[in-house]
């Protein structure tokens, strides 16, 4: 019997499973979006100091990836055993203090939980044991820790961002809901674009307006959706951005003309074109033909 028929969509067991699951990596997402950007610093670091000539520091050259050191507070340093370490539970039970120093944890840290727990369960009740829902909780993933990371660190590292974009042409081929025409000249379409408002804003403004992985980002975004979709992810993308501009220029005037991060507008424009896409583009050529 196949797995489909054994684990099926709408299924309210299989669902808390996915709930689960997401939990559990949604408490790893949180050791990436925490540590890969100091990773890459570290390799640029280590990069630079070779090409100069310079010794690298103690610092650079330790070992330092998603496993080593193990989690332990940052103030601390003390280790953090399995039990508080629990995703939602364990942070509830602490009341959101450290164990040993009673620093204070985030609550970023089960947020990041709880929202990749529900987006596994959403996928996991629309499409049930099946290939889309391994293609789509991965995605569910790397969208989160880009969200995050360029939240951050204004930063949307290639090693995620060209993930995100061959798989999603690896969709395509094996059969995804979009055609590989449509997703190749979505990808070509969605770097094309976005590399062409960047110049222009450069050579009108002498300032650069955005970085080289929003390019990759859309293009990813163009790859999962096709091109029919770039209209929609743009335009979302843009009012959300547009409106929290203002609402940070209305709140603290001071900040103007400071940068702000546009991959987790991107990322809310195209999660807003996978699910309602079609709905919006037949909604709006419905309401010209009127």
């Amino acid at each position: 019997m196949e797995l489909a028929n054994l684990y099926p969509a709408l299924n309210p067991w299989v669902t808390l499973f996915g709930v689960l699951l997401g939990l559990v990596v949604g408490s790893f997402l949180n050791v990436v979006i925490g540590r890969y950007p100091l990773m890459l610093q570290r390799q640029w670091q280590r990069e630079c100091a070779e090409l100069s000539g310079q010794p690298s520091t103690e610092a650079d050259t330790a070992l330092f990836n998603l496993a080593t050191p193990g989690s332990h507070c940052p103030k601390c340093r003390h280790a953090i055993a399995w039990y508080d370490n629990i995703p939602l539970v364990s942070w509830a039970w602490l009341r959101a203090r450290c164990r040993h120093c009673k620093t204070r944890i985030s609550a970023r840290y089960p947020f990041i939980e709880l929202i990749t727990g529900l987006s596994f369960g959403a996928l996991t009740w629309y499409f049930g044991a099946s290939a889309e829902l391994l293609w789509y909780l991965i995605l569910a993933s790397i969208l989160i820790s880009l969200f995050f990371i360029d939240l951050d660190h204004m930063l949307l590292p290639d090693q995620l961002t060209l993930a995100m974009l061959w798989l999603g042409l690896l969709v395509a081929v094996i059969g995804g809901p979009v055609p590989l025409a449509d997703a190749v000249i979505g990808a070509m379409g969605g770097y094309l674009f976005l590399w062409s408002v960047y110049w222009l804003f450069k050579l009108v403004t002498g300032k650069e307006g955005m970085g080289y992985g929003d390019f990759k980002l859309l293009a990813a975004f163009g790859a999962w959706a096709g091109y029919q979709m770039l209209p929609v992810i743009i335009i979302a993308a843009a009012g959300s951005g547009a409106i929290l501009g203002l609402l940070i220029q209305a709140v603290n005037r001071q900040q103007r003309g400071q940068p702000i991060p546009f991959g987790p507008f991107l990322i809310s424009g195209g999660v807003i074109a996978l699910i309602w896409g079609e709905q919006l583009l037949y909604g709006y050529w419905a309401w010209l033909q009127r």
